[in-house]
């Protein structure tokens, strides 16, 4: 299984690091989240995924999904029904930016389904499962297995919810890591600190941890270290353009 980073900033793009947006390649090939940037950095790989997953609705995590939807609709017109995976109220959204009703090219490019915790789909040579995230909309996150290795995303999440738990055992933990220092009393609970992500490593045995989603006003290098504090297995940062063989 091969892990493509195509954006990794936290909340929004800039210039040097689209938003969140991974390739899983075993066979068969998945698109984890689609957030701004992440569409020219699939371009430049000529890739169409065999399907894309949506971890949530919030734009940093999906809007790239209408260039994608243009580029399909009138570059890649072989390419049709591509599954869109998303949780409840994430196509709806998106297919409203383009004025989709039934009869819409939108649903000529893309076969939507609405997707919930505890569910698992298979997409070729890949099993996927999902769990609850903790966050202010309906959010998963997402397990990919395939080869007898696996990795976990968690989208966006706070404390809690099913991320440890569909973590355990897993290979690779693709972790937000969107804070930094020691969670105050009155934090924010719907993203984890980078001492969290790797906390949740630990207690999940994974084999490697990759933190992402990093505020891009800070140190990823920081978030780095504050995970590997808690975390004794490799630590690095989801760097746009890192290639990850799991």
């Amino acid at each position: 299984m091969l892990v493509t980073v195509l954006g990794s900033s936290g909340t929004y793009p800039t210039p040097e690091n689209p938003a969140s947006g991974y390739l899983v390649a075993a066979g068969t090939t998945v698109m984890l989240d689609c957030g701004p940037g992440t569409f020219p950095a699939l371009l430049e790989r000529g890739v169409v995924p065999d399907a894309i997953v949506l971890s949530h609705r919030h734009g940093d995590h999906c809007l790239d999904l209408l260039p994608l939807f243009n580029y399909l609709r009138f570059a890649r017109t072989d390419v049709r029904r591509v599954p869109l995976l998303a949780p409840r109220g994430v196509v709806e959204r998106l297919a409203a930016f383009v004025g989709a009703g039934a009869d819409h090219p939108f649903f000529d490019v893309f076969a939507p389904l609405v997707i919930a915790p505890g569910e698992s789909h298979r997409v070729g040579d890949i099993s996927l499962e999902f769990g609850a995230a903790v966050h202010p909309v309906p959010a998963l996150c997402i397990k990919v297995t395939a080869d007898d290795v696996s990795l976990v995303y968690s989208g966006d999440t706070g404390p809690g919810g099913d991320l440890a738990g569909l973590s355990s055992g897993s290979d690779l933990l693709l972790c937000e890591a969107t804070l930094q220092g020691p969670p105050p009393s009155d934090r924010y609970p719907y993203h984890l600190h980078a001492v969290e992500a790797g906390e949740v490593a630990l207690a999940a045995g994974v084999g490697r941890l990759l933190v992402t989603h990093v505020s891009p006003t800070l140190d990823p290098a920081v978030s780095v270290r504050e995970a590997a504090a808690k975390f004794e297995g490799r630590v690095d940062h989801a760097v746009p353009g890192m290639e990850v063989q799991v």
